[in-house]
Order: C-alpha cells, then sequence, then structure tokens
C-alpha cells in the first residue's frame, strides 16, 4: 500500500472568522455525491415508493433565518420546519419487477418534497411541495406517475405534520389561517424586566432544553406562527374549513373516517420547558368541526417526569385504535406520574367507544410504566409495559373485548440483545391502519429482529402461535449477507420484502419465498455511491476488559493495506459509552461482519481515505453491579475498556501503539475529553458537539438519575473540565453554534476550550455557524472533516511524539 498524504501545516493561533475548508480528495469528491434514495412499500404491497434525497445541503440554506422558539425550528416564510428530511424526486418501482417509473410533477425549481404518505389503497400519494414563501399540497396518481397541486391554499407545518388522510378521498390539513397578517414587530425598547417565579416549594426539576420562549414577544411570535387553520381537503381540491383557527398539535381521524382527535396547545406559555408541556385540549371533533367530547384538558406541566419510570400525571398518550370503527385508547398514570411512589399498579391503559357517552373501559392495568400497544383484532392486541429502573420489560396478549384474561408473553431484560424475541410485523389494513399481521386464520403472529448473537447480527423471521407462543423460525440471514425483512408480500406470511447486503454488495430489496426457498429476486438496483472503499477491508472483532467483561468493535483497514509489507498503521479509535445494569448484556456482541459500510456526513470513517487504520465503535460499557450505579465507577471503567482497545489492535500487529488517536461525537466526545484527561493512551483526540462540565446538566444525564445535589463528588469526578490541567495531548473541539441537543449547548465546548487554553494545552475549537447537535451544511460537514483530517495529521500521524 502506497499512501501519500501531505501533512498539514501547523495551526495558527485563533480567528475570530476563517474561510470554509475542503476536505482531502476523494473526500470531498463523495461528499458532493446525491443519497442512496429511501424506500416506502406500498399499503397493498405492489410497489415500491423510491424518495430521491439530495446532496448535503449548502450553509445558505441551513443558516437562513430561522425563529427557534418553544423547543421548535422553523422559518416564517414559508411556515415550516427549517430541519426536517426533504427528497428531489418520486420514482415507482412494481415489486413484480420492471423498469422504475418517475412520477411526473411541475414543481418549481428550488422546491423540495416532503411529508410524503401514501392513501389506504395504494392508488394515491400525498405529498408537500416547500417552495421559496410556501408550502402546498400535492398528490400523486399511482396508475399514471402524475402529480398536481390539490390547492394552491398555503399550509403550515410548523407544529406538526400539515396533513393526514381521513379517507382515500379527502385529507386534513392545517392551513396558514387567511386572518394571519403581518407579523408583530419587535419593540426596541424594554417594556420591563422578565420575572420568572418558584414558590410552591416543589421539587419542578427539568432538563436542560434549548429554543425555548424567553419573553413575551417571543411568545406572540409563537402564537401568531403557530397558529392554523384546520380543513378537509377532497381530491378534486375542495377545502372545507373546520373550527376556528389554534395551536393544533395533532390532528388524527377515526379508522372510520366520521371523527378527528385533535389536540390544541392554550396559553399560559412557559420559558422553562418545551411546548410538549404547555397546557393542551384534546378533543374529539365532527367532521362538520364540532367538539362531541373533551377527553382531556392538560394543564402547564413545569414539573417533568423524572426518571426512567416517570411519567405526565394524568391521561396520556390519547390515540385511535386501529382495528375498529372510532375507539379511542389512552393511557393513566395510577401513581400521579412519581416513579419514586409505592404503587402496585403504575398505569392503565383506557378504552372508550363512539360516540364517546360512556364510561372509560378499563384494558390493563401495569405494574410498571405502559408502553405502545398493537391492535389485532376484536379479541386480540400486544401491550408492553417497561420499567427503566432496572431494564426490564414486559409483553402481553391481551383481549380487548375483555373475554379472556391478559396472558404474560415474556418478561425479559431490554438490555439482552441475545434473547431479544423480537417485534411482531404489522400490516397495513383496508383503511391504511397499521395494525398486527396475522395469518388468514388468525392463529399466527410473525416475530423479526437482528437476531445478535456472538457471531454478531443476523435478522431472522419467526412464526408465532398465538395459542401456544411457540416459535418457527422461517428465515434467518446467513453470510455472507446481511438481510433484514422490510415486510411480508403475502397474507401467509410465506413471501416478503427483504433488504440484503454485504461487505461488497450494496443494499438493495429482494423478494425472498420462505416456502419455495429459491434464491431470492431483486427489486431495485442501487450502486456503489463511494467506490473507492471497495477496497477497504473490516473485521469484527472480540477481545477482553480485566474485569471479565467482553469487549467487540469493528477494524477497518485502509484499502491497498498489507500487514507485512505496510507494517502498523496510525489508528484512529471512534466510540460511544453506554450504561448496563449486568456484565452478561455488556459483554454481548455490537454488529454484523457483513455490512456494506459507506461513510457519509462527518463520518470518522473518510479518514481510511487518508492513510489511516480505524477501530469503529469499540465498545465500552459502564456497568453497574453489586448495587452501585454504574458511573460509581465511570472513569476507571472507561480507561480499561480503552486500553483493553489499544492492546488488541497492537497485539493484531495493525497500529502502531505511539499513533492512536481517539475521537467521539456527543457522550463520545465526552467520552474523549475524559481519555485525554486520565491517560496517555492517545497522541491526541477529537471532540465533536459534546458536554464536558456536568455541573451544567445539574438534574441528570444519559441514564444518571441522580443529581448534582445528590452526587456532587460524582458529578466533579465524571466532567473532564475538573481535570483540563490534566489533559497533555491535543484535543480538537468542534460544535455546532445552534446545537439544541439537551445538555451538550455550546457554552459547553467554550468553556471547555478556555479551561484547556489557560492551563498551557494544546487545543482548537472550530465553531460551525447554523449547525445544531449534528452537521448538514455541505461546507460545515467539509470543515469538519477537514479539521479531523489535518489535526490526525499533525499530531497523530508523525511518528515522533511531541513532548509537553
Amino acid at each position: 500500500m502506497a499512501v501519500l498524504v501531505a501533512l498539514a501545516p501547523a495551526f495558527v493561533p485563533a480567528t475570530a472568522q476563517a474561510q470554509y475548508r475542503q476536505p482531502p480528495q476523494p473526500i470531498a469528491q463523495i461528499l458532493d455525491q446525491p443519497a442512496t434514495p429511501l424506500v416506502q412499500l406500498s399499503p397493498d404491497r405492489q410497489q415500491l415508493l423510491l424518495l430521491e434525497r439530495p446532496a448535503l445541503p449548502p450553509i445558505s440554506e441551513v443558516g437562513a433565518f430561522e425563529y427557534r422558539l418553544a423547543g421548535l425550528r422553523f422559518d416564517p416564510k414559508t411556515s415550516g420546519p427549517t430541519r426536517g428530511q426533504s427528497y428531489t424526486g418520486l420514482s415507482l418501482q412494481s415489486v413484480s419487477g420492471g423498469a422504475a417509473r418517475k412520477i411526473q410533477a411541475s414543481i418549481p425549481a428550488g422546491s423540495s418534497i416532503e411529508n410524503v404518505s401514501w392513501s389506504a389503497d395504494g392508488q394515491k400519494i400525498a405529498f408537500t411541495v416547500t417552495s421559496g414563501d410556501a408550502i402546498t399540497l400535492w398528490i400523486a396518481d399511482v396508475a399514471t406517475a402524475q402529480a398536481k397541486p390539490l390547492t394552491s391554499q398555503r399550509l403550515t407545518a410548523i407544529l406538526g405534520n400539515p396533513c393526514s388522510w381521513v379517507s382515500t378521498a379527502s385529507l386534513a390539513c392545517t392551513f396558514v389561517p387567511a386572518a394571519r397578517g403581518t407579523a408583530p414587530a419587535m419593540t426596541v425598547t424594554p417594556e420591563g424586566p422578565i420575572v420568572q417565579e418558584a414558590l410552591t416549594g416543589r421539587s419542578d426539576r427539568a432538563a436542560t432544553y434549548q429554543d425555548l420562549l424567553k419573553s413575551p414577544f417571543d411568545e406572540t411570535i409563537f402564537e401568531h406562527y403557530g397558529t392554523s387553520q384546520l380543513a378537509l381537503v377532497s381530491l378534486d381540491g375542495t377545502v372545507k374549513t373546520l373550527g376556528a383557527p389554534g395551536l393544533r398539535t395533532d390532528v388524527s381521524a377515526s379508522p372510520d373516517g366520521r371523527y378527528l382527535l385533535v389536540s390544541t396547545l392554550s396559553r399560559p406559555f412557559s420559558y422553562t420547558v418545551p411546548l410538549s408541556y404547555f397546557p393542551t385540549r384534546t378533543e374529539v371533533w365532527s367532521m362538520d368541526g364540532a367538539v362531541v367530547k373533551s377527553i382531556v384538558a392538560r394543564p402547564l406541566i413545569e414539573r417533568v417526569p423524572w426518571g426512567g419510570n416517570g411519567a405526565l400525571a394524568g391521561i396520556r398518550n390519547v390515540q385511535w385504535r386501529r382495528d375498529v370503527d372510532a375507539t379511542l385508547a389512552w393511557v393513566e398514570a395510577l401513581d400521579g406520574g412519581d416513579s419514586d411512589s409505592k404503587a402496585d399498579k403504575r398505569d392503565r391503559m383506557a378504552l372508550l367507544e363512539a360516540p364517546f357517552t360512556g364510561t372509560p373501559k378499563t384494558l390493563l392495568e401495569t405494574s410498571w410504566r405502559a408502553g405502545a400497544i398493537t391492535w389485532g383484532t376484536a379479541g386480540l392486541a400486544i401491550a408492553r409495559e417497561t420499567e427503566g429502573k432496572t431494564r426490564k420489560t414486559r409483553a402481553w396478549i391481551i383481549d380487548p373485548s375483555g373475554a379472556k384474561a391478559p396472558r404474560l408473553l415474556w418478561e425479559r431484560s431490554s438490555e439482552d440483545r441475545y434473547a431479544d424475541p423480537g417485534d411482531f410485523l404489522t400490516t397495513r389494513d383496508a383503511r391504511g391502519q397499521t395494525v398486527l399481521l396475522t395469518t388468514p386464520d388468525q392463529k399466527v403472529a410473525f416475530l423479526t429482529g437482528l437476531g445478535a448473537g456472538p457471531e454478531g447480527d443476523r435478522p431472522f423471521v419467526d412464526r408465532f402461535n398465538l395459542a401456544t407462543a411457540a416459535k418457527t423460525r422461517v428465515f434467518q440471514s446467513v453470510a455472507p449477507y446481511f438481510e433484514q425483512p422490510i415486510g411480508m408480500l403475502d397474507a401467509n406470511g410465506t413471501v416478503a420484502l427483504t433488504r440484503r447486503e454485504s461487505k461488497a454488495d450494496a443494499p438493495n430489496y429482494f423478494v425472498r419465498d420462505f416456502v419455495r426457498k429459491i434464491a431470492p429476486r431483486a427489486v431495485t438496483q442501487f450502486t456503489d455511491p463511494a467506490p473507492v472503499f471497495a477496497g477497504v477491508t473490516s473485521q469484527l472483532i472480540t477481545y477482553m476488559r480485566p474485569d471479565g467483561v467482553k469487549l467487540s468493535a469493528t477494524i477497518y483497514l485502509p484499502a491497498g493495506y498489507d500487514k507485512a509489507k505496510d507494517g502498523p498503521l496510525p489508528f484512529f479509535l471512534w466510540a460511544y459509552p453506554l450504561e448496563f445494569r449486568s456484565r452478561e448484556a455488556a459483554s454481548q456482541v455490537v454488529g454484523s461482519p457483513y455490512r456494506f459500510v459507506r461513510p457519509s456526513g462527518a463520518s470518522h470513517l473518510f479518514m481510511l481515505t487518508q492513510g489511516y487504520g480505524v477501530m469503529d465503535n469499540p465498545t465500552m460499557p459502564i456497568v453497574g453491579v453489586d448495587g452501585k450505579e454504574p458511573n460509581d465507577t465511570y472513569v476507571e471503567q472507561l480507561t480499561a475498556s480503552a486500553k483493553a482497545a489499544v492492546d488488541t489492535i497492537v497485539a493484531m500487529g495493525v497500529a502502531d501503539r505511539d499513533r492512536i488517536g481517539v475521537g467521539g461525537h456527543s457522550y463520545g466526545a465526552f467520552m474523549t475529553a475524559n481519555l485525554l484527561a486520565h491517560t496517555r493512551l492517545f497522541r491526541a483526540g477529537v471532540a465533536e458537539s459534546g458536554a464536558y462540565n456536568r455541573t451544567l446538566t445539574p438534574f441528570g444525564f444519559q441514564g444518571e438519575e441522580r443529581t448534582y445535589w445528590d452526587a456532587p463528588e460524582l458529578y466533579n469526578a465524571m466532567s473532564p473540565f475538573t481535570y483540563a490541567s490534566k489533559i497533555k495531548d491535543p484535543i480538537l473541539l468542534v460544535h455546532g453554534m445552534a446545537d439544541n441537543n439537551t445538555g451538550t449547548y455550546p457554552i459547553q465546548s467554550e468553556r471547555m476550550f478556555a479551561a484547556l487554553k489557560g492551563n498551557g494545552a494544546t487545543t482548537r475549537y472550530v465553531q460551525l455557524p447554523g449547525e445544531s447537535h449534528g452537521y448538514r451544511a455541505r461546507e460545515s460537514v467539509g470543515q469538519a472533516l477537514a479539521e479531523m483530517a489535518a489535526w490526525l495529521d499533525q499530531y497523530v500521524k508523525p511518528k515522533k511524539r511531541t513532548t509537553m
């Protein structure tokens, strides 16, 4: 292998503003390629909808003005979100084969497609088109592959999905109110101070949320742009308004199309929590806009549910039961939502049938927190409950009619990947509702999962006898492929759509017959988006930590590398710690040796093109055993895992012990700074979008439920900020200037950089304008990768270690 990479010049002292840099080739070329299309299976299971994705957006789009209010980010010009998934085109691919058909739509240049959804019969596709100043509703006809705008009226998508199907003939949509008018102007001179109070004596704890309301003007702007007019839109373009304008957050039709479930926000708003905790009214409306039944009027909540078992007090998660005409289902806390209180039963699942005048019927009371329900038939549903602190989960077969008592299917550790029975497959019924997939006689359901085991993930499908709970495996992925079931294509569950890939083969969709057991038939023909990676080799490895915990990682080596000829490489470890309650679960292998891996975005795997080996996702388990919390020995376990990883790749002969770097994103950045503070295992580190001072997240972080005041020594010991003076190896800090992830606001990196600089460390702090927790703009992604490559080239690749 011959890798010629010029070392970057030494970094100059920090400057206030720099020009965007391009990463070295071939990284820049790969970044400019469009992403592989996403795929949706039609409700009738006859068509695949290919959603064509653009390349990375420009900084002019990502950095454009947006309002950041009440936990939302939106564009006042379009009345839509600024950071959603968008598409450039749509195509239809028949499952039976043949060429894909491009959906013809005269969309204005520069517009994007969003909010794509199938009608229940699979004959129409609704989507929105976002142009420079509006979001409009379009409809595509599947038979002709032609699309047209349904109405020119402007939609608003600020508080949620702007349209949802009511029936095959109409949709419920939220429009910009005709009388909205111009936006309020900001008053330059303050009218008075901003005052917040806490007078109840309660412990009203909340996470460190971002993008909150901060002033009366913010409240006015939020209400101005968030208010929408609900209406029904027929496929002939007729628009029928329903009710008065309001702050509508959720609108969904009953399966029979006779009612709407509508949630509406109201004042008073809050400056300490996002809109999901604002006062919310949930009602059943008729299709004329009349309120049929008020289900719950929830007040403002500033005492946020805390811990793994916390929940909102009262009624929550109101939704339609999917398998019947018009029945509501919800969960209600029996313990006030307080996970610390003693209670035999914590939640109850309730039902209320149309016309909603009767007494709600108890479906199931749970000892743990109630989870999702998969509806099947009048006498069949699957219910779940979880216990967050102990990482336990249960699944039940229940009879919604009440004729049979609930029957426990399993109780297991949610951490135990090897014993995971999988999830029940669902399908779309004739009304487009997602329901449990069963055979026509309703005796058999289907389970699918990753099939984790000591050899890695091997996805599977099991037939599940609903009477006996006996399972029969009908499919499992075999080497050299990673093949994942997507959905069944027939009523008996004998033919499935799968997504198959291997180390050398790009992921594509196949039709697989479980009975005939013939070779699967390819439906799509997606190609390799980055052929330069075709020569990269990978290996899933396992190794041991001194305390007996088994660790795993994937080793990647550059194309053309020959260990005998080229010797040990400079290496880059990229990881993210996770917490566990048992050594057995922490020791389980993660990943598959048969994945088709191609980097995208600001991926560390791009460093393979620059002469580095990469140790990807070396597991860094933080285990709590013998009555201890995982984080009680965080630093000790983290450093032991890192040393085991380094020792392993050095013993393999592929890594040079003196030329190893470490990096991570978010909690992985926190890990990176801690490893540099407590070890000298690494020549340098790259830390992206991290939190380094845990006292700035005083009410908990990750899985840690103790507050700073409960365990101040722990918070200080885990904070690399505390040990900034001990970091002797270079560290690169990268952070989005608009990071709104809970706990990783930019001040974390600002203060860490100041601490490092003030203690004489070698460090560089790169702020990316307009970027959130992950980086989206082409310029930002290029900058992050250019910084990463240059930092490693200067401080890791040279054979002589810089003494400090």
